[in-house]
């Protein structure tokens, strides 16, 4: 990238990053900000925040080893955000000098605030163009972009070099999948790889809604998370409940294997967005605005799915701004709600039947320790190993135990895939 689309743009940038990195909020959430822009600048704004998020640790060390003391955020207002968003440009964007310096003088001299440091943030920046790819170099990425929360726990889980290439496939954008709606011969689908099954890694950075076929022939779901459902097997014409259902990937593809589901999500306005998913795909399901754990279906089902819940940490790669906005507390909040999920799940699988549990966590007290609590309070259910030809043949994907766990770097020559976990438990006849 190298002709910045100007001030609007990064101005949306900075204030997104204020957002995220001050009140905590999720990128998706303050992408509002540049709502109002057209679609170029919509995307610069994004490209800057985003990447600034995901370099955050990078960034920071080296603003703070070019400035002796930054200036408390009540009297600089965005100053350091404009100093982040400025080296990121320089730096990954390939955005030229004079163009990224001279524009985060003119974003500064728009605030009341940040305008009495312009000369600090032009003299800082002019410093980073002519030194930070050097400084950049002689750093440690992976560990700098994982916070200590966060490289602590994932060094304890997987072992010291797991937690590093983990933390390396954190350093990329996810690419686009897609799962096509019947098998690799829709008649419009977009221009990719079939990674295996219908699951089709899109080559395209074009929006999604412009992409071929987007009416009806696929819909966007992570290589990583198509993978639960298939545990259950043939599911064709039996009843399976889809628990905390939305946004309804996992929906459609159990509707798709043409299983009668019926949808739980405690959410409304995110119940919506299922429907809507589903209809643009003519796909059917029965939708149930309540919460996972008071409902209960008439009668037990042979399958069900929860999709629990979590700190989403196997998601960084498109999500960047996560492990700077939640800590180990989330994770001890939402295993207890995990709990008490899985408990009502069970209540409603019948008999000889499936429940497939699932997060897209990296976190063991979300993932395998959930599962291991669960079987030891409750003995009507058991562990029923996952097999590689589940799989596609992928038998890197099944822990010791026998449950499916995909890291980000799996994959990694064709781009890599979410961090998920899923059990599949048999209740005893």
């Amino acid at each position: 990238m190298t002709q910045p689309q100007g001030l609007p743009a990064r101005a949306a940038a900075q204030a997104i990053l204020f957002e995220v990195l001050h009140k905590r909020r999720p990128l998706d959430a303050t992408l509002e900000a540049a709502g109002h822009l057209e679609p170029r600048d919509q995307g610069f704004a994004r490209a800057i925040a985003s990447e600034t998020l995901r370099r955050f640790g990078q960034l920071d060390a080296l603003v703070r080893s070019f400035v002796a003391k930054l200036p408390p955020p009540h009297r600089a207002g965005p100053t350091f955000e404009i100093l982040l968003a400025g080296a990121c440009e320089l730096l990954f964007l390939g955005v030229a000098p004079h163009a990224a310096v001279d524009a985060a003088n003119r974003l500064a001299q728009t605030d009341q605030k940040a305008v009495h440091f312009k000369a600090l943030i032009n003299a800082v920046l002019r410093r980073i163009a002519r030194e930070g790819r050097a400084a950049i170099d002689a750093q440690d990425a992976a560990r700098l972009d994982t916070p200590d929360w966060l490289w602590t726990r994932w060094c304890d889980a997987y072992g010291d070099e797991i937690a590093r290439k983990i933390a390396d496939a954190h350093l990329k954008p996810a690419p686009v999948d897609v799962v096509l709606k019947a098998d690799t011969d829709v008649p419009q689908r977009p221009e990719g790889e079939i990674l295996f099954g219908n699951v089709l890694r899109v080559s395209s950075d074009a929006p999604v809604e412009s992409l071929p076929g987007f009416s009806g022939h696929w819909w966007v779901q992570d290589a990583a998370a198509s993978l639960p459902v298939r545990l259950f097997g043939d599911v064709s014409g039996r009843d399976v409940i889809d628990l905390c259902a939305a946004p309804g990937g996992k929906t459609m593809q159990l509707a798709q294997m043409g299983a009668r589901v019926t949808a739980v999500e405690r959410d409304a306005e995110r119940l919506k967005r299922v429907r809507g998913n589903l209809e643009r795909m003519k796909l059917d399901a029965t939708l149930v605005n309540e919460d996972a754990r008071d409902f209960r279906p008439q009668t037990p089902a042979p399958f069900v799915f929860l999709d629990a819940p979590c700190t989403a940490t196997g998601t960084i790669r498109r999500h960047p701004e996560l492990p700077w906005i939640k800590g180990a507390s989330d994770v001890t909040l939402l295993s207890g709600l995990q709990g008490e999920l899985i408990d009502a799940a069970a209540e409603m699988t019948a008999p000889g039947g499936l429940l497939v549990y699932a997060v897209c966590s990296l976190e063991p007290e979300e993932g395998v320790e959930q599962i291991e609590a669960f079987l030891a309070r409750n003995d009507a259910f058991a562990r029923e190993d996952v097999a590689a030809k589940e799989l596609f043949g992928m038998s890197e994907l099944i822990t010791e135990r026998g449950d499916l766990r995909t890291l980000p770097f799996h994959l990694a020559q064709k781009g890599g895939m979410d961090g998920f976990y899923a059990a599949r438990l048999r209740r005893r006849s």
